[in-house]
């Protein structure tokens, strides 16, 4: 059976690396993804759990041997905090310093991230968007006690900690594993349903929907957030977390951006492409520009050509880049005989035939169109024929092993 990977490869390392190689991978990962530093909070938490389950032995044993399945089985799924796991191992003053000090201040809920998709006319104009959001909040009829005064009290089975401990055989090993208390549904905590509070039924708070104004301003880039501080889930005793915006580009018809430079491509006919003449571009806003080609100058195929200051706006100061176009000349399917004395007299001459010495016998052939096949292969090369059929459709002869 081939054993399951996953979490060795979100830390980069393999399947036999050290406890000391499994810390240095996490915490060169969790910096350059921890979302203060503008990574991606989702996949964070992922590498922050691959991590809490490899550096214990116990559990790295039941996922080497049985994978994420395993460890689900064992009850081993669950796990601290991301923010709390990263603040024990390299401190809570800072990403670079805090001398493996414990996180201080107190404890907060959970971010919330939510992804909005936005169009290249919206990175370049700016836009207000409108997010309806459902949140916990302190219920407000019993001020997240959950019930009248003194109707809550510590569960005696778990001893307020949610968990129990319990011994499992298997074959000639004992294993502990950890589960949810059973009498309090993990919370810590025993109420009479006699003395919940009836707005939250007990759970201390309540449901709220909540309209945030995303603000997208002008230059802003995929994969940038907008953080709304203390937006999150509120809970007892906890400061509410934040709400993330992650802000993805929607893929543009016709530009593509390289930071704040745009890139289009233009066709030109011939006749543009060599006498001069115009071309107009539909841009982000409501503008469309008409650009001059000067008769006397000649666009090539495949010529790169920029406008100055048509391109994004920088997010800060708003100054645009450049408008890259690319060309690509279309020419005529046929031209009349009767105009090309015209063309040779507007064109430089043509270049004589190479004689290729003396001894060369000089043949004349007439071209004809390639067929489909050739034309492939001419513009992928030979790789194609290891995807193709044999001679007249024939499927290719494998050896197979005997």
């Amino acid at each position: 059976m081939v054993k399951e990977t996953k979490f060795y490869d979100l830390l980069e390392v393999t399947p036999d690396a050290s406890e000391s190689d499994l810390k240095k991978a996490y915490r060169k990962k969790a910096l350059r993804l921890h979302p203060d530093k503008g990574g991606d909070p989702e996949l964070f938490k992922e590498v922050t759990h691959a991590y809490e389950v490899l550096s214990d032995p116990q559990k790295r044993s039941i996922y080497d041997a049985r994978g994420e399945a395993g460890l689900s089985e064992q009850g081993g799924m669950g796990g601290m905090d991301p923010q709390d796991l990263f603040s024990q191992l390299f401190g809570g003053g800072g990403f670079f310093g805090g001398g493996g000090q414990q996180r201080s201040g107190p404890r907060k809920t959970k971010d919330l991230v939510h992804r909005v998709t936005v169009s290249l006319e919206d990175l370049y104009k700016g836009k207000v968007s409108k997010l309806a959001l459902t949140r916990n909040v302190i219920c407000g009829k019993c001020n997240g006690k959950g019930g009248k005064e003194g109707a809550v009290r510590e569960c005696e089975k778990c001893g307020g900690r949610g968990i129990r401990i319990i011994m499992r055989q298997m074959g000639p090993m004992i294993q502990q594993i950890q589960q949810a208390c059973e009498d309090c549904q993990g919370s810590g905590e025993i109420i009479n349903q006699k003395d919940k509070c009836k707005q939250c039924n007990g759970k201390k708070v309540v449901s709220e929907k909540k309209m945030l104004e995303v603000h997208i301003d002008k230059g802003m880039k995929g994969g940038q957030t907008i953080t709304f501080r203390g937006e999150s889930d509120q809970a007892p005793g906890v400061l509410p977390g934040d709400v993330i915006i992650v802000v993805e580009e929607r893929p543009h018809e016709r530009f593509t951006r390289q930071e704040n430079d745009l890139t289009t491509e233009v066709e030109l006919d011939l006749l543009t492409a060599l006498g001069g003449g115009q071309f107009a571009i539909k841009h982000l806003d409501d503008r469309a520009l008409v650009v001059n080609i000067h008769p006397g100058e000649v666009i090539k195929n495949n010529d790169i050509k920029r406008i100055p200051g048509e391109g994004m706006p920088s997010q800060r100061h708003h100054e645009p880049g450049d408008l890259i176009i690319k060309f690509t000349i279309k020419f005529p399917d046929s031209i009349s005989p009767d105009v090309i004395p015209f063309l040779e007299k507007a064109l430089p001459p043509r270049k004589p035939i190479e004689k290729f010495g003396k001894s060369t016998l000089l043949e004349e052939v007439e071209l004809v169109d390639a067929d489909a096949q050739q034309q492939r292969r001419a513009t992928h090369g030979d790789a194609m024929d290891e995807d193709e059929d044999g001679p007249e459709g024939e499927p290719r002869v494998q050896c197979a092993n005997q």
